[in-house]
C-alpha cells in the first residue's frame, strides 16, 4: 500500500497573537513543523503545541527560521555567513528539543521555514548549513527538503535521512520551485482543488507547473500550510482524498527509511 506523510507548520502563535487553529490540524495531519521562536511562537506556544502532538501521535519537527519576527520569517535576508545561519538554527532546534524533552516527546526533523527555506533551495551554502544544524543537533533528524533542490544535495551529501516534500497549496514552477507568494495564483485556497493536485502528486510522483510542465519528484511528504485561511477544511479534505484512494498517512519516521 502506498504510504505518505502529511505535515503542517505550527505553534506560529505569540504572546497574544494567534496564528491558524493549531488544534484542528494537529488531529488531521501527522507530522508537525513547529516554530522555534524566530519567526513566531513562545515558549508557552512550543509547549502547548507539543503536548496536542504527542497526544495525537504527530510527529514533531523543528521549524526554524531567520530570526525575522517583524516579517514572520518571510522576507529574504543577505549577507549573513552560513555558518552562522547554522548556530542560529542550532540554537532553535536545540529550544524546541529541551522543551519537548519537558512534555515527554521527541523531535524527528528540521524543515526550515520561508525565505530561509526557498533561499536554501537554491543556496549550496545555506542548504549545507541547514544539513550541517539537523547533524549537530541529532544524526537521526530527518531533513525535509523539496526534491532537486540544493536541500536535498546537502543532506545527502552529509548521510542524513532526507524527507522529499511536496506542498498541496502551492503553485509551482516549470523548474519544480514554489511560485513567489507576490504572484497571483501561488497560493491554492480551493480544498477540492487542492485534494485532487496531492493525490496525482503520490500517485504519479511529480507536480504539474503553472505553466502544464510534469515535473517527475519523489514525494515522501506532503505539506499543507497551517495560516492558510481553508487550512483544515484542505487538510481534512486532502486526508479523505488519500484515504479514498487507498493510501496510507503515517508520520515521517515511518516513511523515510
Amino acid at each position: 500500500m502506498a504510504r505518505v506523510d502529511l505535515n503542517s507548520d505550527m505553534g506560529e502563535s505569540f504572546g497574544a497573537y494567534t496564528m491558524g487553529d493549531d488544534a484542528a490540524m494537529l488531529k488531521i495531519v501527522s507530522s508537525a513543523n513547529i516554530a522555534c521562536g524566530f519567526h513566531g511562537g513562545d515558549p508557552l506556544v512550543m509547549d502547548t503545541t507539543l503536548r496536542h502532538a504527542k497526544a495525537n501521535g504527530v510527529g514533531a519537527g523543528a521549524h526554524p527560521s531567520f530570526i525575522d519576527q517583524w516579517g514572520f520569517g518571510r522576507r529574504p535576508i543577505h549577507g549573513e555567513r552560513p555558518e552562522d545561519i547554522e548556530k542560529i538554527l542550532v540554537y532553535q532546534i536545540g529550544a524546541l528539543v529541551a522543551m519537548a524533552a519537558h512534555v515527554g516527546h521527541a523531535v524527528t526533523h528540521l524543515k526550515p521555514h520561508g525565505s530561509l527555506n526557498n533561499m536554501a533551495c537554491v543556496d549550496a551554502g545555506l542548504a549545507m548549513a541547514c544539513a550541517k544544524a539537523a547533524r549537530t543537533a541529532d544524526w537521526n533528524l530527518i531533513l525535509v527538503a523539496m526534491p532537486g533542490t540544493e536541500m536535498e544535495k546537502a543532506g545527502e551529501k552529509l548521510g542524513l535521512r532526507v524527507a522529499r516534500e511536496v506542498f498541496a497549496d502551492r503553485a509551482y514552477t516549470d523548474e519544480g520551485h514554489l511560485v513567489s507568494r507576490k504572484i497571483e495564483g501561488s497560493m491554492i485556497h480551493d480544498p477540492d482543488v487542492a485534494a485532487r493536485r496531492v493525490v496525482r502528486m503520490v500517485e504519479d510522483q511529480e507536480v504539474v507547473s503553472i505553466t502544464g510542465k510534469r515535473v517527475p519528484v519523489r514525494v515522501d511528504t506532503v505539506c499543507v500550510h497551517g495560516d492558510n485561511p481553508a487550512a483544515v477544511a484542505t487538510a481534512t479534505r486532502i486526508r479523505e482524498a488519500l484515504k479514498a484512494e487507498g493510501i496510507a498517512i503515517a508520520p515521517m519516521t515511518e516513511i523515510v527509511a
